[in-house]
This record gives structure tokens, sequence and C-alpha cells, in this order.
């Protein structure tokens, strides 16, 4: 007897001192394996998907919900909304119209540009149903950058919003010249070499189109064109094919979103956040999406209120901007439970709990053409992601030794990369693998080159260089550092110094110009400033210099600030220094070049003083 009060005693004291010990020592072991469970869920999703004949594609998952969920709301954006089946008919519409001109047939690839509206999802979908792929234009571009990114798709047909013809008329010489059909989202359009596009979409019939359209394409066929800036150059098509947009259906639903929620999508739908997440991820849960034109920091939380959102995305200065409003009493009356995105700071992360209430932020990491991600699905504040053993099994993945100075990785004796020790910050690469690989950018094989790293832990294996410098700490939580190269990230965009560079050098008043990041307090990333030199007999002219930046550049890709020299330095082969030009920053009392900063309201660079210098570091001047 006494034995058995023995054994039933360690029984329950095990009972008892195991769930402690597990809490104690590996307090995130349950989230990890249900997280696990969620990946191989999906994983087994996805082979099911791969395996069905005839082959199956996000257009087929969106067909599906159709049938499901007919009459429900899939898209509201003000006062347009549209059901499931409305938005089937729509796209049936405008692919019946599309079809039927001379200037296109089925399977041509197509540019899009737009902003945020129905009709870019709706022309989307109607050329999936055509099996076209779909060059995603900024509807910021202008000029020399919005010929480059379509020629670079090799693309047929524009499709352009009517608030775009301007836009348009700037290019439409070389893209007539070329051959190309332009469509305008207008029902009358008295330019020559332009078409309206509505009527003829109005007229049309609604009526389903044959799957022999797209008996062409395979999961390696590009379904989409998503425009990167590099560290180089104008931007690059990233070229996103079937197999990739299938595996962006499972980003919402493995973060628990469900087809009761609604999701509030206020980011762009050209970039992939707001395409591949918002739209592409909405279409797997079932979801409706509130489009929102154009981000709003005083309308966000009503329009939250008023459409009962659920779910947001956001980009770091998204909820930035939101800390940034007037405190309100109802500021935590809202049914909003989940935030997903990424850039967020750590402060900003707590301000935004502290102020908005309970809600769960999914912080993530990946990029448009990389073939690695990661989620913070416990929601540690500051990091972007956790790492386990399974993600690493099937996404294999290493944080090297980088030499910052010298740009490139540290190799050992033997010309291999070297492992950063768990805590110190290193360089992020992802093997390159059937399950994980690197499509690259159309018509771009030297940059697709440059992101493939070779030799890292043993001669002849093949990574994908990130960019992106990266720490994993001891408790296996990663957090970004920094880009390394030449490019910066500003307002959630990224901005490749050479182009801006290669801009301001066309321009009639600069010789030549070094651009790079600097960092401002209270903002994230890092804001646009170029070393210029004047050229010869020439005035430095502010104006000048203001118009053709707001002509030829977005206005995130501005360089707000500009410091004259005499002469651009450089190194022994020539490139340009940066180094300390980013730590001497912007600062007039340090600095004895002539210092100039953006202005709106002048409409010209105008002298930076140490005045306006202390107002924007004590945060009375936004950036």
């Amino acid at each position: 007897m006494d034995m058995l009060l023995y054994v039933i005693s360690v029984i329950l004291a095990s009972i008892l001192i195991i769930p402690l010990v597990l809490r104690t020592f590996y307090p995130y072991l349950w989230i990890d394996v249900l997280y696990c469970g969620e990946l191989l869920r999906i994983l087994a999703t996805f082979i099911s998907r791969r395996r069905r004949r005839p082959l199956f594609f996000v257009l087929d998952r969106f067909l599906e919900q159709t049938a499901a969920r007919t009459h429900k709301p899939f898209i509201v954006c003000g006062d347009e909304t549209y059901s499931y089946t409305s938005t089937d008919k729509r796209s049936n519409k405008i692919a019946n119209a599309l079809q039927a001109h001379p200037g296109y047939k089925a399977g041509d690839t197509v540019a899009l540009f737009m902003g945020n509206q129905p009709a870019f999802m709706l022309t989307w979908l109607a050329l999936a149903k055509l099996g076209s792929p779909v060059a995603l234009l900024n509807h910021n571009i202008r000029t020399k950058c919005l010929l480059h990114c379509f020629n670079c798709c090799k693309a047929t047909v524009l499709i352009a919003a009517s608030e775009l013809k301007e836009a348009v008329e700037d290019v439409l010489p070389s893209l007539l010249e070329q051959g190309v059909t332009v469509l305008l989202m207008t029902k009358h359009c008295d330019t020559p070499g332009v078409q309206s596009f509505s009527d003829e979409v109005d007229e049309a019939s609604d009526a389903p189109l044959p799957r022999s359209l797209r008996s062409h394409i395979t999961f390696k066929s590009p379904a989409v064109y998503i425009y990167t800036s590099g560290t180089t150059g104008l931007p690059k098509a990233a070229v996103v094919n079937q197999n990739r947009l299938l595996t962006a259906l499972a980003v919402l639903s493995s973060i628990g979103v469900t087809s009761s929620d609604v999701i509030y999508l206020n980011l762009p739908l050209y970039h992939t956040a707001g395409f591949m997440i918002g739209f592409i991820g909405s279409i797997e849960t079932g979801s409706t999406i509130i489009l929102k034109r154009k981000f709003s920091a005083s309308q966000f939380w009503d329009d939250c209120r008023k459409y009962n959102v659920t779910v947001v995305q956001y980009i770091g200065e998204v909820m930035r901007y939101l800390c940034s409003t007037p405190k309100r009493e109802n500021d935590k009356d809202h049914k909003v439970r989940l935030a997903i995105g990424n850039g967020i700071r750590a402060d900003i992360w707590r301000e935004f709990l502290s102020r908005f209430g309970n809600i769960q932020v999914r912080e993530f990491y990946a990029s448009t053409e990389g073939n690695v991600a990661f989620v913070n699905y416990v929601g540690k504040i500051g990091a972007i992601g956790r790492v386990h053993f399974l993600q690493r099994m099937l996404f294999p993945y290493v944080v090297i030794k980088y030499d910052t100075e010298r740009d490139e990785p540290v190799r050992d004796a033997n010309g291999l990369c070297v492992e950063s020790p768990k805590g110190e910050t290193g360089l992020m690469l992802s093997k390159i693998t059937d399950l994980a690989p690197f499509v690259g950018y159309a018509q771009n094989e030297d940059q697709t080159e440059r992101k493939r790293l070779r030799n890292v832990l043993k001669k002849g294996d093949l990574y994908f260089n990130s960019g992106d410098l990266m720490r994993i700490d001891k408790d296996n939580f990663i957090y970004f550092q920094d880009r390394v190269g030449d490019t910066f990230r500003w307002k959630g965009e990224n901005v490749a110094t050479t182009e801006v560079s290669d801009i301001l050098t066309i321009s009639d008043c600069l010789k030549e110009a070094n651009v790079y990041g600097v960092q401002v307090p209270g903002h994230e990333g890092r804001i646009g400033m170029a070393a210029v030199t004047v050229r010869e007999g020439v005035q430095f002219d502010g104006s000048q210099i203001y118009n053709h930046v707001v002509r030829y550049l977005p206005s995130y890709a501005r360089p707000r600030f500009i410091r004259k020299q005499n002469a651009v330095e450089v190194t022994g082969t020539f490139k340009q220094m940066k180094a300390k030009l980013v730590e001497e920053s912007f600062n007039p009392r340090r600095i004895q070049d002539c210092l100039y900063i953006l202005d709106d309201n002048e409409k010209s660079y105008i002298p930076l003083t140490a005045q306006v210098y202390d107002c924007i570091m004590s945060g009375n001047i936004k950036l």
C-alpha cells in the first residue's frame, strides 16, 4: 500500500512539475508545436493541389469560393460592393471585352497601371481567366521609369486607370512606336492612340471563359511581375510564377484568418504585401476585403468601426502614423483582433498595443523575389520571426559573417562562407532548392545572378542572397538589423540609390550625385540624401532641381536633403564613398558644405539652417 501511494505521489508530482519545467526551460514549446502542425497542414494542402488535374491555380480557388459564397461581399470600396458572384461576372465581362479586342490575344502579357480600386482586382482576375501574365506597375512612376517597367516584361497591352491619362500620354509616342495597345478605363477618350475600354466592358458578355484559354499554363509560367528596387539601376521585375502564387494563398490562413474575417487593405495593390497577402490571401480564406484607395491615418479607425474590420495590414510607417494621431476616447472601440505586416519598431509596437488594445501583431519577413520567409507567430515584440527545426529542414537558411566595409561575405581559407555565431549580426542566405526556388528578374540575368551566392557552406552549393543583415538570439527569435549595398528603405519602399543618382544627373543643373540614406529620429528606415556637384558655369537652382525630381521620381524616392560639394569623393576603383557621408548625415553644424532641404510649400530646395535641423531632430518637423 505504501509503495502504491509512493508511485501515485511520484506520478502526481511529475504531472505538476513537468509543465513547470517546460514553461521554465522551453517556454515556447507548445506554440512551436502548434505552428509546426499548421505548417504541415499547409504543406499537405499545397501538395494535394499540386497533384490535381487539370492543374489547379489561384484562379481555381477563387472559382471555388465563388461557388461556396455566392452573395457574400468580396470587395468593398467606398460605395462600391462586389459579391463573389458579381466579382466573377464583372471579371468575365472584362475578359470577354479584351478577348474581342484586335490588339490582344489570349496569353499575351498585359501591364496594369492602376491605383487601389476594384477595377485592379477585377482586371487581374479577368487576365488570369485569359491565361495572361500581368505586370503590376507602380501608379506613381512616370516617363523613363514607366517605360522601363513596361518594356522589361514584354507586355503588348497597357490597361490604365482614367486618372492616369496624363502619365500615359507622356510615354504614348514610345508605346505606339512599339505597336502597344493602350486601353484606358473610361467611357470616352479623345486622345489619338488611347482607346476607351469601360464602354466595351459594359457591353460585353458575362459568360464564363473556357478553361482551354489557359491550358498552356504550367506551374513555372509567370503569373505576375512585381517590381522591386535593387542595388543598381531602375526597378527590376521580379517574376512570380504560378507555383509561387499558389503558395501565397496560405499566408493569411496560416495565422488564423478565416472566412468570418473582414480585412482592411490600404497598402498598394502593386506591391507584394497588398497583392499577394491582402488580395490573394483573402481568396484562400474567403474573407471580405475593405479596399482603401489610399492610406489615411485620420480615417483608419473610423473605417475599421464602420466596416467591422477584424484584420488589418501594415508596414512600419503605418503604425507610426496611427500612433502619431491625436488620442481619442474610443481608440480601443473596434473589432480589430489581428495586424499583419513588417517593419514595425519595438517602441511603436508597444505604444500601438497600449493605445489601441489587445491586438495580435504578426510581424513577418519576406521579399518579392526571395525564397525564405519568417513569421513572428509568438508575438515577441521587436522580432521579425522565429526559427525552428522544421523550417530549417524544409527551407534551409544560414546567417553568415559579412564585411560591411568591403561589402562582401567573409570567407575562410577554403573559400567558404563563415557562419555567424548565434547572437551576432550576419547576412541572411537561403538555399535554392526545388521547394524553395529563386526565379529571378525578367529580362535581367545580370541582376538575377547577383542575388545568387555560390560555395557558401560547401563547394558547389547555391543560395539566395537576401541582402539583409539579421541576428538570431539564444531563444531563436530573429531580428532585422539593416540592408547591405546601395538600397535603403523609406516610407515602406525600397529606394535604389543609383536610380535616383541617374535621375538627378540628367537635370540641367547637376553634374554628379552620390545618393544614400540617413537616419532621422522618430522615423522608420532611412531618408534620401544626395551629395552633388554642380555643372561648370551653372548656379545651384533649388526650384529647377525640385521640379525635376517631382517630375521623375515618386515622393518616397526624392532626396529630402542635398549636400553641395566641389567634388564627389570616390575610391581607388572609382566607387562613390558613402560611409563618411552617412555618418555626417545632414547636420549643418558639422558640415561645411552648403546643405539644402526639399520644401514642398516653396516648391524648391531651400537652405537647411541650424534652426530647421533642430526642429527636425526634436520632432517638431515631420518628414
